[in-house]
């Protein structure tokens, strides 16, 4: 397979040096490969699916009160390991903690439930009548690093087909000390403009909220891992100048991009498990700007 390359450059800054003290990190990343568990920081694959190879699926990242992964797959899908926001949990359960370390010791929970979706706040791209999954004909990089201001994760699909040619997509992950927040950026990386789908999944019996600016979800989720699922939120805030506005669907809160190479969206998640946002009314105040 012949690669294209693209070059960024990047310094890293630590935190201490801005605050004066040894910072302590509230970010966490996670990529490796199921049959060595060696911690690594890409995946070059030509195999487009890996989903089942590699740990928890795809390259995850976590902040303070939750951990989220990109599915290595067609799907563009970002999914979410709720937490309780006692440290970090992705280099001990590696997504996966056992009811033990969830009763005794405060361990998150893998609750929510990405399904046909994008999840919360993945990336599909929309060809002017539907919906176009990014799939990649020239295989995928999964990545994972260290930021100045946290950590990251990204996935890039190669050879995706859309209206007529072929692009290069990235999704990436970022997320910062000190913020219960991460930043999601999708990109075509030869700079072609393209219109972006992305939204917040729901299911049956959730509390759908959206307004200005964001889209606020709050529910339990079909049981799948957790035998008792507990009630999360999930939530997204946008930019109105670049997004349509939200459209509820059967299964997506969705708002699809004015034709751009570049997008960017901030995304939370919550759950009954932590103290801060742990019910649907703190939830939504926060996502309100309460």
């Amino acid at each position: 397979m012949k690669r294209k390359v693209y070059i960024v450059l990047a310094v890293a800054v630590p935190l201490s040096l801005f605050t004066g003290h040894e910072a302590v990190s509230q970010t966490a990343k996670s990529l490796f490969w199921k049959s060595d568990g060696v911690q690594v920081e890409e995946i070059v694959s030509e195999e487009a699916d890996q989903y089942r190879n590699v740990g928890h699926h795809g390259p995850a990242v976590e902040n303070s009160h939750m951990a989220l992964r990109i599915y290595f797959n067609d799907s563009g899908a970002i999914d979410v390991y709720s937490k309780s926001g006692r440290g970090m949990d992705l280099e001990k359960y590696r997504w996966y903690p056992d009811s033990l370390a969830r009763a005794d010791y405060g361990a998150g929970c893998d609750e929510y439930v990405v399904g046909k979706t994008v999840g919360l706040g993945g990336i599909a791209l929309w060809d002017g009548e539907k919906e176009v999954k990014l799939v990649a004909t020239e295989g995928r990089t999964a990545r994972v690093g260290d930021t100045g201001k946290g950590a990251y994760a990204e996935m890039i699909a190669y050879g995706v087909p859309y209206n007529g040619d072929t692009l290069d997509v990235s999704i990436r992950i970022d997320v910062r000390d000190r913020s219960r927040e991460a930043w999601v950026t999708a990109s075509v990386l030869d700079g072609t403009r393209v219109q972006f789908l992305t939204g917040v999944n729901w299911h049956e019996g959730a509390r759908v909220q959206s307004g200005d600016g964001y889209i606020s979800v709050w529910g339990v989720h079909p049981a799948d891992v957790s035998a008792v699922p507990v009630p999360v939120g999930a939530g997204m805030f946008f930019s109105k100048g670049v997004f349509s506005a939200p459209e509820k669907t059967e299964d997506m809160v969705r708002i699809i991009s004015r034709p751009s190479s570049r997008i960017s969206t901030r995304i939370v998640a919550a759950s009954t498990k932590e103290a801060e946002l742990n019910t649907a009314k703190r939830f939504e105040a926060y996502m309100q700007g309460d």
